[in-house]
């Protein structure tokens, strides 16, 4: 991919190979406060710049009786990105969650030295510390996420902080394609007061999968709760 002189430039030099880890869950709850509909093939551009990509993790719980949620995943590994998954779990307050932290961390983790650049896209306070260890090891440290939703320890300790909210026209979906999607949706711990949403209910797909090299087959819609 080549570097696109419209993104702002926070490049500083050469990144060299790049790795992407994207905190599924996290992402599609900031992007959803700010009202944006996230493309991810055109994030993935952006986050790489001028750099060569190495690998883009992708991380998100899945509910394993809500099947048409694997239409998503399926066109995410179909588009470039490594899908690491784990199966909900329900919590005493009715609230379905799948945590990725320590899968995060250890790939980070793991594969440094052999990438110069490491993108989290995350605003989880929670990897500060597995941060500090990838850039002890030398690598560039990188945080994207919307400033608003971001831990400030978290943007203190990345060598660059992209604002999502700021770059938001270069990442959301084309008004004018079809959409047929929409991200896996969570009930977050605060909402524990609702009646608690499933991604069986809240987060369905609107149609079943397109090939990949159909016309806006990166797009996604929402199901409403009620439709």
């Amino acid at each position: 991919m080549q570097f696109d002189s419209t993104i702002p430039s926070w490049q500083l030099g050469h990144r060299g190979l790049v790795a992407v880890f994207i905190d599924g869950n996290n992402l599609f709850h900031a992007a959803r406060f700010h009202n944006i509909d996230i493309d991810y093939n055109k994030l993935l551009r952006v986050l790489l710049g001028d750099g060569r990509l190495l690998r883009a993790f992708f991380y998100t719980g899945v509910d394993v009786g809500a099947e048409r949620q694997q239409g998503f995943l399926l066109w995410m590994r179909r588009n470039g990105f490594r899908v690491i998954q784990k199966e909900l779990k329900t919590f005493y307050d009715g609230t379905r969650k799948a945590n990725l932290d320590v899968e995060i961390a250890v790939d980070m983790l793991s594969l440094a030295g052999k990438y110069d650049t490491a993108v989290l896209v995350s605003g989880d306070e929670d990897f500060v510390y597995a941060l500090n260890a990838v850039a002890y090891k030398g690598c560039r440290v990188e945080v994207a996420g919307f400033r608003s939703n971001s831990a400030p320890r978290l943007i203190d300790v990345a060598d660059f902080f992209i604002d999502l909210g700021e770059i938001a026209h270069l990442i959301r979906k084309d008004g004018d394609h079809p959409v047929d999607y929409e991200m896996p949706s969570f009930l977050p711990p605060s909402h524990a007061g609702q009646e608690p949403r499933t991604s069986a209910g809240h987060g369905h797909f609107a149609k079943p999968y397109r090939d990949p090299d159909s016309e806006g087959v990166q797009e996604f819609t929402p199901i409403r709760d009620d439709n």
